[in-house]
């Protein structure tokens, strides 16, 4: 990802919803100028969920999301539809779209009765309407009073009612001042930190990795000082700069040379950490740490990442994450992974999920995850919370977050 791109996961996620044929693929070309999405006559044209990361003016960065029909049809149809629908889990702002033309809105009224339950803001959208003959007003005022939201009518074809939808949008888009707000919040003007980044070797060739890109620019957001050194050099940086810094970041897989190198008064965590708090619920995760002194032999750990990176022989999901959770806990478990958009519906059989910072998801996909783990009463804990645990060092690197600490302490 270019180091100008707003990452995926902190851009807007706008899905478009309705049956086969209602007009999704032709409403995204018009609402971004562009011809992004596969339109045709066909029923069924979009089968799996299409993203596109871009700018619509003046809303700003989005990911748009194309979904398949909620009318598909057939044992394939069906698996589109469950697919269709689990879009919602991460989705910020969602469009309805229909047709005049529907006799009955069973399928948008059941849609909409998910959207409320997700508390997600909805845009209902009448499309084709330069297709009919009918009194545009007296149809609509129908449909509204039948799905009890009110309607945008608009021709995506003829490029009529977009505007309207656009100023939709931003009434609707969420209130999050700080959302790029990381560590903005502890920092003052001037202050230091050193920022702890080995060579990610599952990282593009010349680049850091996404999660220390946007430390770095929150550092310079909050008016602080950032500065950026190898693990091997840390404690020689923190001799040379003349005075404490107020907060040391690390990647959390060299925690305890990093811990062993930094003074006590100093604050220390990591971006993993730093991540738990900015998308997730830190404090739930914290209490997902404790799980691992209550994992028996032959328990199921999930290992969830939100992304689908080259695998490297030493790769941290797949290898350390299950070596160092065998030494600390001495059990002969059993590690089952799943990567990027997938994340299994049935969490029935784990004693215990592990998740990655979740750089790549959004805030409301992530909260859903958690959300999900809660409400089947299964521990869910982030890396950095689980690698520091598992060394003993948790308390320290929750310094810097006193209201998390009192998690740690709850019995």
């Amino acid at each position: 990802m270019s180091l100008n791109q707003t990452p995926r996961g902190d851009r807007v996620h706008i899905s478009l919803f309705g049956r086969r044929n209602a007009g999704k693929s032709s409403l995204i070309n018009a609402l971004t100028g562009q011809e992004i999405a596969l339109v045709s006559e066909v029923l069924g044209t979009t089968t799996d969920p299409v993203y596109k990361a871009m700018e619509i003016l003046p809303i700003g960065p989005v990911v748009i999301i194309d979904t398949a029909g909620l009318d598909d049809v057939g044992e394939l149809g069906q698996l589109r539809i469950q697919k269709t629908y689990e879009v919602l889990n991460k989705t910020d702002i969602a469009i309805v779209v229909i047709e005049s033309t529907y006799v009955d809105y069973k399928f948008e009224t059941d849609l909409l009765k998910r959207i409320e339950d997700k508390k997600i803001p909805v845009i209902v959208v009448l499309n084709k309407i330069d297709q009919q003959q009918w009194q545009q007003s007296v149809i609509t005022k129908a449909i509204e009073k039948e799905l009890g939201h009110q309607i945008i009518a608009v021709s995506a074809t003829q490029k009529t009612g977009i505007d309207e939808i656009k100023r939709g949008l931003i009434k609707k888009l969420p209130e999050e001042d700080d959302k790029f707000a990381i560590i903005g919040d502890i920092l003052n003007p001037g202050d230091f930190v050193v920022l702890v980044t080995p060579i990610d070797k599952s990282a593009p060739k010349g680049r850091l990795i996404l999660p220390q890109q946007q430390v770095i620019r929150d550092i310079l957001e909050s008016d602080a000082i950032g500065i950026v050194t190898k693990e091997f050099e840390l404690r020689e940086t923190l001799e040379s700069l003349g005075k404490k810094p107020k907060l040391v970041i690390t990647d959390s897989q060299v925690f305890a040379k990093v811990s062993a190198d930094t003074p006590v008064d100093v604050w220390l965590t990591s971006f993993s950490i730093i991540f738990a708090r900015h998308k997730g619920d830190l404090t739930e995760l914290i209490k997902g740490a404790k799980t691992l002194d209550k994992l028996c032999d032959g328990d199921k750990v999930l290992i969830a990442e939100g992304c689908t990176h080259h695998r490297q022989a030493d790769d941290i999901g797949t290898v350390k994450i299950p070596r160092w959770i065998r030494q600390y806990t001495g059990k002969q478990l059993i590690f089952e992974h799943s990567a990027g958009f997938s994340y299994p519906a049935n969490l029935d059989e784990y004693k215990l999920i592990v998740h990655c910072g979740a750089c790549m998801l959004n805030k409301r996909e992530m909260l859903y995850r958690i959300v999900a783990a809660k409400g089947k009463a299964i521990p869910i804990v982030n890396y950095g919370i689980l690698i520091a645990y598992t060394q003993g060092i948790l308390e320290r690197v929750l310094q810097p977050f006193p209201e998390a600490l009192l998690a740690l302490e709850e019995e």
